[in-house]
């Protein structure tokens, strides 16, 4: 099985957790690769066909409730380009700040919704990571990650012996 997580991200701390994953989370699945949203369109998910693929949605909130810069482009696309992702499972870390209550997390959060809207499969809850709580979202977000792909791991063997 291979993890790719994409990235989104204004402050690089979304790929700061992302890069911890890769590296806390290698004696679980060998290949996991890190990649930022930059330039990426829904087409990025095409891998997932090949039916081992598991996509991670890393991303910061920025602004009023918005995804990051560089994976606006990415999100837009899931809306432009759409067309059913039945074959994608994902999850989503989602990095926010409470203080902005009516919009914490969003950014993770919206990825969700399109990626559902357009048939994906989420496996899990959405992750989200406050900020203000003064807590390391690398450690948290590996630490909840390797519980993530362990459902994930389990999920996969359950859909092979049925």
């Amino acid at each position: 099985m291979k993890l790719k997580i994409l990235v989104g991200t204004m402050t690089s701390t979304a790929d700061y957790v992302a890069q911890a994953i890769q590296m806390d989370c290698a004696d679980l699945v060998s290949d996991i690769e890190v990649q930022l949203m930059d330039g990426l369109e829904i087409n990025v998910f095409d891998n997932a066909v090949e039916g081992d693929a598991i996509y991670l949605i890393c991303s910061s909130t920025y602004g009023q409730g918005d995804v990051p810069d560089n994976a606006r482009g990415l999100y837009d696309s899931l809306d432009a380009q759409p067309k059913f992702l039945g074959h994608v499972r994902y999850g989503v870390i989602a990095l926010g700040d409470r203080t902005y209550q009516q919009t914490f997390a969003f950014g993770g959060k919206k990825f969700d919704e399109r990626l559902q809207g357009l048939g994906a499969q989420r496996i899990g809850e959405i992750w989200c990571h406050d900020a203000s709580a003064g807590t390391l979202p690398e450690t948290e977000g590996a630490a909840w990650c390797r519980e993530w792909l362990a459902l994930v791991l389990s999920s996969a063997s359950n859909a092979e012996t049925a």
